[in-house]
């Protein structure tokens, strides 16, 4: 029978050939390199992993130093790890060339890994509304459950106080906004798609969306194909009278025109245009031709087929 054998089988036989030290040492958590390949995104992860610039700046980071921080990860059932913290990490590992990257395993609940994906990620500097409004949320709830659960310490008792208000607070405490910030960007949640969409473009300012993710989904459809078709964005003011008429259940698209044109909107409609190649006009002017003097050039000979065209008339 192998050494590895008879400890499995008597625990404290094994206590015989090792140190309280190196016990202790076997419980800690320890940094290893694991292949990319066995990290698996958190699920639901609010936060995108863009391929923009700074992603460019970070893989050459890696490509010189290497990976300064370890990414922070929970075993997962079937061997595999779910990354907590170092999404953009991996990225970068992988546009690197790499093929594994310094990891923190760390034993964690649900919530607790929540938690913690959202506060490695909530301060970056570049963050969509959209992915606020999804990461507050995710972060309240798992502090409502984890308030509501008996401690490990004594199961007979509730754990930290972490329901209502106050975890409230300690969303807004951890991201630097305030308590009633934060309740707006999770009222963003109830925007449906193609509105949280012009939230992350800034085509719907943050306030005004507020107000509109009051309305039910068909009044937010109707919202929407409204300023689709006209090209415009809503003011506070006519948020909140939509909001009002939602509310008293009177937001018909009629009523909805109405308010939306009660005033000129914060974006005014664009005007007609009409768009040529240059591809297809500068075979007929000069070569060297700059693009306003071909512009400045078919007005002018408009112009003149516009008054040769009168003068006929007039004969």
């Amino acid at each position: 029978m192998s050494e590895r054998r008879r400890y499995e089988i008597n625990p404290s036989f094994a206590d015989l050939f090792t140190t309280q030290e190196d016990r202790d040492e076997a419980k800690l958590e320890k940094v290893q390199m694991l292949p990319l390949k066995d990290l698996q995104p958190f699920p639901d992860h609010p936060f995108e992993v863009r391929d923009d610039e700074e992603m460019e700046k970070l893989v050459d980071s890696i490509r010189v130093h290497g990976v300064l921080m370890p990414a922070i990860a929970r075993e997962r059932p079937d061997g595999s790890y779910e990354l907590v913290a170092g999404h953009r990490r991996k990225r970068a590992c992988e546009l690197a060339g790499l093929q594994e990257m310094p990891v923190l395993v760390r034993e964690m609940d649900d919530d607790t890994a929540t938690i913690l994906m959202v506060d490695t990620n909530v301060q970056r500097e570049h963050i969509l509304p959209s992915e606020k409004a999804k990461a507050y949320k995710m972060k309240l709830e798992a502090l409502k459950r984890k308030g509501g659960r008996p401690s490990k310490e004594n199961s007979g008792q509730v754990g930290p106080d972490f329901s209502g208000t106050r975890s409230n607070q300690i969303v807004a405490e951890s991201s630097g906004e305030s308590v009633k910030q934060v309740q707006r960007y999770i009222r963003l949640n109830n925007l449906i798609p193609e509105l949280m969409e012009l939230v992350d473009e800034n085509k719907l300012k943050f306030n005004p969306a507020v107000e509109i993710s009051y309305l039910t989904p068909e009044e937010q459809e109707d919202f929407f194909q409204f300023i689709d078709g006209q090209d415009c964005s809503p003011s506070l003011s006519q948020a909140q009278k939509l909001k009002a008429a939602s509310r008293e259940g009177n937001l018909t698209p009629d009523r909805l025109e109405k308010i939306m044109t009660a005033q000129p909107p914060s974006v005014k409609p664009r005007e007609a245009q009409i768009s040529i190649s240059m591809e297809r006009v500068s075979k007929y002017f000069p070569k060297g031709f700059t693009q306003e003097q071909i512009v400045n050039q078919i007005l002018r000979i408009l112009e003149a087929q516009y008054r040769k065209k009168n003068r006929d008339m007039e004969r």
